[in-house]
């Protein structure tokens, strides 16, 4: 059987809620999340805020980065992540990453594996602003 696969790369806020329903399947008996959220802090600076860019093939590699991951982890009946881009506060939702399989241990491994491979295979970058004014770009 093949998984299903949901990703998406978007301007507006996340839900976690269209994760969990994209990854819910009759025979997923563990269900895993990870949730990347603005912190206030880097590297012992103050962050005030996050703006992430993307390439345009950022969706398509997104969704290669899901086929691939899937194939890794035959267990997995579906997988989701969706990627924020734009300005983005403290306390916002960046990711979006989820994982179903029938058991647990393959849902943690694949979502795990998930949001590893994106960080490294596409292309989002993103540009901290810290509380003294200065800026760094993260990920070019």
């Amino acid at each position: 059987m093949r998984p299903v696969i949901h990703t998406d790369v978007r301007e507006e806020p996340l839900s976690v809620d269209e994760v969990v329903a994209a990854v819910s399947h009759r025979t997923a008996g563990g269900i895993a999340l990870f949730l990347g959220v603005v912190r206030d802090h880097d590297h012992g600076r103050s962050v005030t805020a996050l703006d992430y860019s993307a390439h345009p093939s950022a969706a398509e590699l997104l969704a290669k980065v899901a086929e691939a991951v899937a194939a890794e982890h035959p267990d997995v009946v579906a997988l989701s992540a969706i990627h924020r881009v734009g300005a983005l506060d403290v306390g916002d939702l960046a990711v979006v990453v989820g994982a179903a399989a029938p058991h647990r241990a393959e849902a943690f491994a694949a979502c795990r594996a998930f949001i590893d491979t994106l960080k490294e295979q596409v292309p989002i970058w993103k540009r901290e602003e810290f509380a003294d004014g200065d800026h760094e770009w993260v990920g070019c």
